[in-house]
């Protein structure tokens, strides 16, 4: 009877358990293509007939998009974290 109803439990949890040891088994590989980084070089060399100058302007400019990008982010999170905040306190 105990191994019926063991058996039973195994295969109510036996997908989730399965799709977290996947998902686990993702993340460990992304971690280790996160640690070698990004070489921004192999997607910047389509502008690699454009002089040295423009080469830098242009990474100049897609690095200040990005921090201009972060930025809003951050403020878009922290206006919600705000807006969650008062809607708790009057709640």
């Amino acid at each position: 009877m105990l191994n019926t109803i063991r058996s039973f439990i195994d295969t109510i949890f036996q997908p989730p358990l399965t799709f977290l040891d996947l998902a686990i088994e993702n993340i460990r590989n992304l971690s280790l293509v996160t640690a070698r980084g990004i070489n921004l070089s192999n997607y910047m060399s389509v502008f690699g007939d454009m002089p040295r100058e423009w080469q830098l302007a242009l990474q100049s400019l897609l690095m200040s998009v990005v921090l201009v990008g972060t930025l809003l982010l951050f403020r878009l999170a922290i206006r919600t974290y705000f807006a969650v905040k008062e809607g708790v306190k009057w709640w």
